[in-house]
């Protein structure tokens, strides 16, 4: 227990420090910013205390909104996507498979983890940028923030699961 609460305090910080130094300094057409932090709350296991989903998504919310000053957005969007995620991820997995099974592309298969982590992903810029713009006047701007900003964290989340099942 104690190797694993290590192991994912460990990846909390190098999600922070990632997105603090050089994610959140990325805008590509004034719109899309990569959100890879999000990958962190869709990799908790089966078997997880969901109040600790919770928690860890909270605190990492937290401190990206102290990087990057978006006062809430961040650790509000996380809480609802880890409240989410535990009840969204028994969809995909069969009844008898393992208790710790962790989504990742080897274990669910690339249909499933395609489903899976797009709508995490999309359902979290979705809140995110309606909490940010917080009107619907310039619909066209908040799509494309969320269009752009869902495709650019969806590719480094592909790229990442490709490298680590290497």
């Amino acid at each position: 227990m104690t190797i694993d609460l290590l192991k994912r305090a460990g990846w909390f910080v190098v999600f922070v420090l990632a997105q603090a130094i050089v994610l959140g300094r990325i805008h590509l057409f004034h719109c899309a910013t990569p959100l890879f932090y999000v990958y962190f709350v869709t990799q908790f296991p089966r078997n997880y205390p969901k109040w600790g989903i919770l928690l860890w998504s909270f605190m990492l919310g937290l401190m990206i909104d102290t990087f990057s000053n978006t006062p809430g957005l961040a650790s509000a969007s996380l809480t609802l996507i880890a409240a989410i995620q535990p009840y969204f991820f028994e969809l995909f997995v069969p009844r008898d498979s393992l208790d710790n099974l962790k989504p990742a592309l080897s274990t669910l298969g690339p249909l499933k983890y395609s489903y899976y982590i797009v709508m995490l992903v999309l359902l979290y810029c979705l809140v995110f940028y309606s909490l940010e713009l917080f009107n619907f006047f310039n619909l066209q701007e908040w799509a494309l923030c969320v269009a752009g900003s869902a495709a650019i964290t969806l590719l480094l989340i592909y790229t990442f699961e490709f490298a680590k099942s290497r």
